[in-house]
C-alpha cells in the first residue's frame, strides 16, 4: 500500500475550458473514443510515417494495428507528476503519479472534481498537462499521441453509439474506421456480437436497446480493434442491479483475457469486486493506493457507524469526539453531519461503552451498525468524508467537448 499526503481540495474548472483533441504534428489516429455530442463514432486515418508502438512485423494493408502487453514488466500505464491548471487558477491535477501493471484492472476512485476525468483525458491524448509525463502501452502520450490512440480503447460514460444504426452497423463502422479488412471485419463483428450476447438484437436499431445492452454495445465498439489498454469511465452508472452484475461479469472476463483496464467508478463495491489495484484521488493527487485487501486490512478492528437524531453543532462535535476517545478500543472518530463513524478494536464488546459516551454528552443515536472494514471505510479515513455515489456533472464526461476536472 502506498499513501500520499492529502492536498487541498481542487474545485471545478470553468465550463468554458475546451479540450485539446490533437497535436498539429500528430493527427488523430483511429481510437474507440466516441463523440457523445453527435452520437457518432469518429476517427481519422493514422499517419503512416509514425512507427508502430511495439516491435513486430508490419501490418498487412487494410488491417488494424494492435499492441500486446508490454514485455519485461514495463507498466501498461504510467503517470509521473502530472500538473494541470485551468483558467482562474483551479488546480485540477497537482503532481499526480501512479502506475498500472499489464493485464490488471486499476480502479481510480474520487469525488466529483477530484481530477479523475482530467487524468483520463490526458492518458487518452484528449488533453495535455501543464507539466509531467505519461506513457500508455509503452508510448509517450505527448510525443506520440497517434500511436497511443491505436493501442487504446475508450468507453465513455455517455453512450456514443449511433442510435439510428443497428448494433451490427455500429460495430462494423468502428471496425472499418480502424482499418480492418472486409473478411476480418465480418469475423470481428460476429465475434463481438456473440461475446456480448447481442446476436438476437444485432439487426435492431440501437435506440431500441435497453441501458444494459447499450453499455455492452459501447464496450464492443471499444474493443473492435483489439486494444491492449481499455479505459472505462463509469461503465455501470444508471444500470439496474441485474444489468450492472452482467457488466461486472463482462469486465472480469476481459481482465482474465489479459486486457489492461483503467476503471473510474462511483461504486466502491464495483472497484472492490473488479480491481486488483485501486487509487483514491482527491485534490488532484493520489492519497493512497494498493489492492483492496491491503487497504482494508490496514484498518484494524471493526467499523461502527451511527446515525444521530440531529446534526450536532461544533461544540457538541468536539465534546463527543473527546468522549469517544476515552472509550477503550476506539482508535478513530469522524463526524459527518448526522453520521458518526468510529474505528474500534472489537465492535460488539465496545458498543455499550460507545452508547454510554453518547449519553454523557446528551446526544441521541437513531441507528448503529457494526461491519468489517470496507473500501468505504478506507475512503473515509483518507479523504475525511464518506464516498457518495452519484452521476458526474454533465460537462465532466469524456464524451463532451469541455475539459474539466
Amino acid at each position: 500500500m502506498t499513501t500520499h499526503p492529502a492536498p487541498a481540495h481542487a474545485g471545478q474548472p470553468p465550463a468554458s475550458s475546451t479540450a485539446q483533441l490533437s497535436d498539429p504534428q500528430n493527427p488523430v489516429a483511429p481510437t474507440s473514443t466516441t463523440a457523445a455530442d453527435t452520437g457518432a463514432t469518429t476517427a481519422e486515418p493514422a499517419p503512416t510515417a509514425e512507427p508502430a508502438p511495439t516491435a513486430g512485423p508490419a501490418a498487412e494493408p487494410g488491417t488494424a494495428t494492435t499492441t500486446s502487453a508490454r514485455p519485461g514488466g514495463q507498466l501498461a500505464i504510467q503517470a509521473r507528476d502530472l500538473v494541470k491548471t485551468y483558467r482562474g487558477g483551479i488546480r485540477a491535477l497537482d503532481g499526480l503519479s501512479f502506475g498500472v501493471a499489464p493485464g490488471t484492472v486499476f480502479g481510480l476512485l474520487g469525488p466529483n472534481g477530484a481530477g479523475k476525468s482530467t487524468t483520463v483525458k490526458i492518458l487518452t491524448t484528449l488533453s495535455r498537462p501543464d507539466s509531467g509525463s505519461a506513457t500508455v502501452a509503452g508510448v509517450d502520450v505527448l510525443t506520440h499521441p497517434s500511436q497511443v490512440r491505436r493501442a487504446i480503447g475508450v468507453v465513455t460514460q455517455r453512450s456514443g453509439v449511433d442510435l439510428e444504426a443497428t448494433g451490427r452497423e455500429n460495430i462494423a463502422l468502428a471496425a472499418h474506421l480502424h482499418g480492418l479488412s472486409r473478411a476480418e471485419l465480418n469475423d470481428r463483428v460476429t465475434e463481438l456480437l456473440d461475446r456480448f450476447e447481442l446476436v438476437k438484437a444485432a439487426d435492431r436499431l440501437a435506440r431500441t436497446y435497453s441501458g444494459g445492452m447499450l453499455r455492452k454495445l459501447d464496450v464492443a465498439v471499444g474493443l473492435v480493434h483489439r486494444p491492449s489498454v481499455l479505459f472505462l469511465d463509469e461503465p455501470t452508472t444508471g444500470l439496474d442491479p441485474q444489468a450492472r452484475a452482467q457488466m461486472w461479469d463482462e469486465i472480469g472476463s476481459l481482465a482474465t483475457d489479459g486486457l489492461t483496464i483503467l476503471l473510474t467508478t462511483h461504486y466502491l463495491e464495483e472497484a472492490d469486486r473488479l480491481a486488483s489495484q485501486v487509487a483514491i484521488i482527491d485534490g488532484g493527487r493520489i492519497l493512497v493506493e494498493g489492492s483492496p485487501d491491503e487497504l482494508k486490512s490496514d484498518l484494524r478492528g471493526d467499523a461502527v457507524h451511527l446515525e444521530l437524531a440531529t446534526v450536532p453543532d461544533a461544540a457538541v462535535v468536539a465534546e463527543l469526539t473527546v468522549a469517544l476517545g476515552q472509550v477503550a478500543g476506539v482508535t478513530a472518530t469522524t463526524v459527518d453531519g448526522r453520521e458518526v463513524h468510529t474505528r474500534v478494536t472489537h465492535g460488539a464488546s465496545s458498543l455499550p461503552a460507545v452508547f454510554a459516551a453518547f449519553e454523557r454528552v446528551n446526544v441521541a443515536v437513531v441507528t448503529a451498525t457494526i461491519a468489517r472494514p470496507s473500501l468505504d471505510d478506507v475512503y473515509l479515513r483518507h479523504v475525511g468524508r464518506r464516498f457518495v455515489a452519484g452521476a458526474e456533472s454533465s460537462d465532466q464526461h469524456l464524451g463532451t467537448s469541455k475539459e474539466v476536472a
